[in-house]
């Protein structure tokens, strides 16, 4: 009789070992379809306890290269996972200088703000109105312990317009001008591109002759005029909304030397070697001018 009821109180432990055997190795193959089912390798969990804790990680690749243009707006990407009761601060590594702390701005430089939207993960720092000078490496620091960091690498590109050729140039009356002017070095194309005489915009002056086309993305505009007259001297100005000017002058002479300038600039005062230099290379130039015009 004792040895019956010894026999059943084995079979009963045993019957309980094997239930929290099979129990462990369904929570162990639960725990390998979740890791398994993460994409990211840093998503990992660590149990303390009973509780789990996300690790905090980026997805920013770290030392990212961000081109921008000055005048332009930019924002420097930082995405950071489970980031939980941290904090999100962007620091300008040349001069250590704290620019924001969660979405509070500490720099005096109005142009730098943090953005973030609820439930996003993203973090980037804004920069308006961006300068030369903003170029540089810029921190995403997390503020948990120990803190995590990584670094993005602004380039900043300064767009000019040019205008082909020589900055000066030399008519005769009744010659056709044909100005040609490129946007160069831009990441954003410019809005408009404007023709100045002088100070008077002439895009749509026909009237006077100006005949001017440019293409659609406004990174490649053309003047001409085909009847030059006297009037239509001076200085031309190719002008863009986010790029540095660029000009020529046009000389039209009415058949007059250039030696006659010299002469009567010389009679009034004594110039510098410099304008009298620039005067004999008009004259030069004149001439050849008219050599070949022969």
């Amino acid at each position: 009789m004792l040895f019956g009821c010894h026999t059943h109180r084995v079979f009963k432990w045993r019957k309980r070992i094997k239930n929290t055997i099979n129990s462990s190795s369904s929570g162990l193959v639960d725990g390998l379809n979740l890791n398994n089912a993460t994409s990211n390798s840093s998503n990992q969990l660590s149990a303390g306890g009973n509780e789990t804790e996300l690790i905090t990680f980026f997805s920013t690749t770290n030392f990212t290269n961000i081109t921008s243009q000055v005048g332009s707006i930019v924002e420097i990407p930082c995405t950071v996972h489970n980031l939980g009761e941290g904090t999100v601060s962007w620091i300008r590594k040349k001069d250590y200088h704290l620019l924001t702390v969660g979405l509070t701005t500490y720099s005096s430089d109005e142009r730098f703000s943090a953005l973030h939207l609820d439930e996003s993960e993203d973090w980037p720092l804004k920069i308006k109105y961006v300068q030369l000078r903003d170029a540089g490496i810029y921190e995403c620091q997390v503020t948990k312990h120990p803190p995590i960091s990584i670094f993005v690498r602004l380039n900043v590109v300064e767009a000019r317009a040019e205008i082909s050729g020589p900055s000066e140039k030399y008519l005769k009356p009744g010659s056709v001008l044909r100005l040609t002017c490129r946007v160069v070095e831009n990441i954003e194309n410019p809005l408009y591109i404007f023709w100045y005489h002088n100070n008077r915009m002439i895009n749509y002056d026909s009237h006077r002759g100006v005949n001017v086309s440019t293409e659609p993305d406004n990174r490649y505009s053309e003047l001409q005029i085909s009847q030059t007259t006297t009037s239509h001297s001076g200085n031309y100005s190719c002008v863009t909304n986010n790029a540095v000017s660029s000009s020529t002058f046009v000389h039209i002479f009415n058949g007059e030397n250039p030696a006659e300038l010299l002469r009567d600039y010389g009679s009034t005062i004594s110039p510098s070697p410099n304008i009298m230099l620039s005067l004999l290379l008009t004259i030069v130039t004149y001439q050849i001018f008219c050599l070949c015009a022969l």
